[in-house]
């Protein structure tokens, strides 16, 4: 018999299982990171949208006075043309671009929280791609007033606040679905690698958005709407939500399970019934409710009839009860001030960029992916730690500590000159980037975890007492 090629035995060295996780952790991977390629346009074009004026005639003047009178005539007369786009070019631009943000912003906090109510309760694969398909479009929304030539503040306002409410369909979904296809096994190492498809998602944002930015910016904004709408599409036609929807063996857990809710770690022991009480007929509704959420080949018998039950049967969590998860209140003020720093970053780092090394829209916009390629690092290497330390609260903790001096050393050593914004660009953020990844995918699931624990045990609590 012939030896078999090595592409071949590569292939066949690994499970069906194996090769359906890697499909998934791949394609969650692109979607979200559309996402993140999506929202990046509006920081690239912010220097376009308004640009600090000057007469092509200008020579050196020797003192600042003559300067200013030669070219505050000049500003008047091609104030829409060369001070960027109305209503972007006028003395307020700060206030009116910081608009755009917090109308996002404030939209996408309002969504996020009916996101996760709406979500649970619906498949994954048809809330995620009509989430997809609409964030396309209010992205491109924001590009066409470019073509259109619209000067209305609040048509790009409406944009931005459509498009903060559609986005929140993202992480939601794409966190479940990487939850369940794996479980705690070095979960932070996995979910760090995987949760740098957010800066990834940047920085194909960034380049995509600044080769038009000088040209035409409208289509900063459309190409990228146009990616991730075809992004949704993918996610319709090939999205599998959980490994027993196509009879897939799930990761193998023990019967002790050890959880880590960053406070304090606690070993939960599932408890176990004796032969005696093993042999005992057992009560169908029961043999229903504790049907093995660990077992993906699904039983004739387990579809749930159940109202108020989410996705696979599992009943959804109330807001007043996920609070009362332990570390949920701790994380979330700890995420809340990291993701304050990366969305302001996120936001307008070009813009500084271009103010303080004095750089046009597009070399500005490719030298900011440098804090997501900092934030890729950092990521992997915060998942890597809580792994081997088995500790994500400190290490969420010592990184932010240690972010807290290096934001301030950067204000001051980015005007020393380019090589030392390229420095703290990448320090920056993998300190800043390294918790906010480790929070929001590794945490997440362990929070998760928790909550299905407690109703597993709660039910063979029940079990026990009926068998008795």
């Amino acid at each position: 018999m012939a030896q078999l090629p090595p592409g071949i035995r590569f292939i066949t060295s690994f499970s069906r299982d194996q090769w359906y996780r890697a499909f998934i952790f791949t394609l969650t991977f692109f979607l979200y990171a559309s996402f993140h390629l999506s929202r990046k346009p509006i920081s690239i074009v912010k220097g376009e949208l308004h640009k600090h004026c000057a007469a092509s005639h200008e020579v050196e003047l020797s003192s600042y006075r003559e300067y200013a009178a030669q070219i505050q005539p000049v500003k008047k007369l091609s104030n829409a043309s060369q001070c960027g786009w109305e209503p972007f070019d006028k003395n307020n631009y700060k206030q009116l671009l910081g608009a755009l943000d917090y109308s996002f912003l404030c939209a996408y906090a309002i969504g996020m929280y009916l996101s996760g109510i709406i979500g649970e309760r619906l498949p994954i694969r048809y809330y995620l791609t009509v989430g997809m398909l609409a964030s396309g479009l209010f992205t491109a929304m924001f590009g066409l007033g470019y073509f259109y030539n619209i000067h209305n503040l609040w048509f790009y306002i409406m944009a931005q606040i459509a498009n903060g409410l559609v986005q929140t369909t993202g992480w939601p979904s794409v966190v479940t679905c990487i939850g369940n296809w794996f479980g705690k096994g070095r979960r932070g190492l996995i979910m760090g690698i995987w949760n740098s498809h957010t800066s990834v998602g940047n920085i194909l944002g960034s380049l995509i958005a600044a080769y038009w930015v000088s040209t035409c910016w409208g289509l900063s904004f459309v190409m990228p709407g146009v990616i991730i709408a075809v992004m949704g599409v993918f996610c319709f036609l090939f999205l599998i939500e959980h490994p027993k929807d196509i009879s897939c063996s799930s990761t193998p857990s023990s019967s002790s399970k050890a959880f880590l809710n960053g406070a304090s770690r606690f070993r939960v022991h599932m408890p176990t019934l004796n032969a005696k009480e093993a042999s005992k007929p057992q009560d169908p509704e029961m043999q229903h409710l504790l049907i093995d959420s660990e077992n993906c080949t699904a039983s004739p018998n387990s579809s749930s009839a159940a109202t108020g039950e989410g996705r696979h049967g599992t009943s959804a969590i109330s807001f007043l009860g996920a609070l009362r998860i332990p570390g949920v209140i701790e994380f979330s003020l700890c995420l809340l001030f990291a993701k304050l720093v990366s969305y302001t970053f996120l936001f307008w780092l070009p813009l500084y960029i271009t103010n303080v090394e004095h750089l046009d829209a597009k070399r500005a916009g490719d030298l900011s992916t440098l804090f997501d390629v900092g934030g890729i690092f950092g990521g992997i290497l915060a998942g890597l730690i809580s792994d081997r330390l088995e500790k994500r609260a400190s290490t969420c903790g010592m990184m932010l500590l240690l972010a807290a001096p290096t934001l301030y050393m950067f204000s001051a050593v980015s005007k020393m000159g380019l090589e030392a914004t390229v420095v703290m660009l990448l320090i920056s953020g993998a300190l800043v980037n390294g918790p906010y990844a480790l929070i929001t995918t590794a945490v997440s699931a362990d929070l998760s975890f928790a909550v299905l624990v407690e109703e597993k045990m709660a039910m063979e609590t029940v079990l026990q007492h009926n068998a008795k």
